[in-house]
């Protein structure tokens, strides 16, 4: 692996990004929206956005950038382009990390859209600061595009990439704290849910909205060490076209 090629990797997927407005608005309107649309259903109950309202800034990131790496990482396999990739002297591991970058990158941005939407225009009551809220929220992102570059090698069409959506995501959702507080839960489903990245984010955002700055540092740690072991794991699968 070598940074020109890297570098160069992430540079053409943010062009071919640039030429398709509808990957950049799910990317960055979409989880405004989300947001906004659960603010608007919780504003007659006195508080309850501010309990749900941050994990939920770490399950959108994670669910869209999942779909949008998965989908665009299988389209350049059935469409050739990583064959002719594979050809030149770019490697698996510059393919992957300039994809990790250049999502990354989008991750940001949408932290940054997405978070001073959540705060400025819904309201939403963050006790810590808001720079780790965002910092939670791209780590969440980049959780998302491991994931979605693993599930796209082992699926054929974009079909079968969101249908990866109930092993990878729905679990996570019920058993990561967002719809339960994970100590009432029943002593085994506890025990599944502490393998769950996604328990870790939402973990993670408690922690900067209640102003606990010093338990932020573990499961912020656990979500990115999981999110740079599914990138790894992309890289030893990824293959040069979908039979």
């Amino acid at each position: 692996m070598t940074p020109g090629r890297t570098f160069a990797t992430c540079g053409r997927v943010l062009r071919q990004l640039s030429h398709d407005p509808r990957s950049i608005a799910l990317l960055l309107a979409a989880p405004s929206l989300l947001v906004g649309l659960f603010a608007w259903l919780l504003d007659e109950q006195e508080g309850a956005f501010d309990r749900y309202g941050g994990p939920i800034l770490a399950l959108f990131p994670f669910i869209l950038m999942l779909v949008v790496t998965s989908v665009t990482t299988l389209r350049e396999r059935r469409s050739g382009t990583l064959e002719r990739l594979m050809t030149t002297p770019l490697g698996k591991g510059d393919f992957i990390v300039g994809y990790a970058l250049a999502f990354g990158l989008m991750a940001a941005l949408q932290a940054i859209i997405t978070v001073g939407f959540a705060v400025v225009v819904c309201g939403l009551r963050v006790d810590g600061e808001i720079w780790q809220l965002g910092l939670v929220a791209v780590v969440d992102a980049l959780l998302g595009t491991g994931l979605g570059l693993l599930a796209s090698a082992f699926a054929r069409t974009e079909f079968q990439a969101v249908q990866f959506m109930p092993v990878l995501v729905f679990p996570q959702i019920l058993l990561g704290g967002l719809i339960m507080p994970r100590d009432q839960m029943p002593d085994a489903l506890q025990a599944i849910s502490d393998w769950l990245p996604l328990s870790y984010a939402v973990d993670a955002v408690n922690a900067v909205t209640s102003g606990a700055a010093g338990d932020l540092a573990k499961p912020l740690i656990i979500v990115g060490a999981v999110a740079i072991a599914a990138l790894a794991a992309a890289a030893l699968t990824l293959r040069r076209r979908t039979p």
